[in-house]
């Protein structure tokens, strides 16, 4: 195993969390959908499955190990696989595949239907969860794209 590859996809998947938070802090000050709160309806899912409460912080750190570790090092693996030539393509493939294991799983588990459909605000927390997804996975895409050409820079 390629543990510089292992590493520059977990950085990558760090930046697409970081941006994640960042499109997520906006959400929160422009006041966008205020009904619809994930981290919120996953530590309420924790706290019942625990029998304690569960601290805000534990759902945000789920979310940074998986996006940083988990789905990091699984974009790194497929990346030469995903169809597209470009960062852009390739973290919109990803981030689509992602989306719609989400909006299949993740969402009903936590008591919002399919793609969030069950938040009663329409179809906006889909749209919405669409773009969380991509903003992740197009950052994480463009972040990995740039640290493999480090590599190759270095290397000639």
């Amino acid at each position: 195993m390629d543990f510089s590859r292992v590493w520059k996809s977990i950085a990558a998947g760090l930046c697409g969390s970081a941006a994640h938070t960042g499109l997520m802090a906006l959400k929160s000050w422009a006041r966008i959908l205020p009904g619809f709160e994930p981290y919120s309806d996953l530590q309420a899912l924790l706290t019942s499955m625990v029998g304690n409460s569960v601290h805000p912080v534990i759902p945000w750190a789920l979310s940074y190990f998986n996006g940083s570790v988990v789905l990091g090092f699984l974009f790194g693996q497929s990346y030469s696989r995903l169809p597209g030539r470009t960062p852009l393509v390739k973290g919109t493939v990803f981030g689509l595949a992602i989306w719609i294991v989400m909006g299949l799983t993740f969402f009903p588990v936590i008591g919002k239907g399919f793609f969030a459909t069950d938040a009663g605000l329409g179809l906006k927390p889909t749209a919405f969860s669409l773009l969380m997804v991509l903003t992740y996975s197009i950052t994480l895409s463009a972040a990995y794209s740039v640290f493999r050409s480090l590599k190759r820079a270095s290397a000639s």
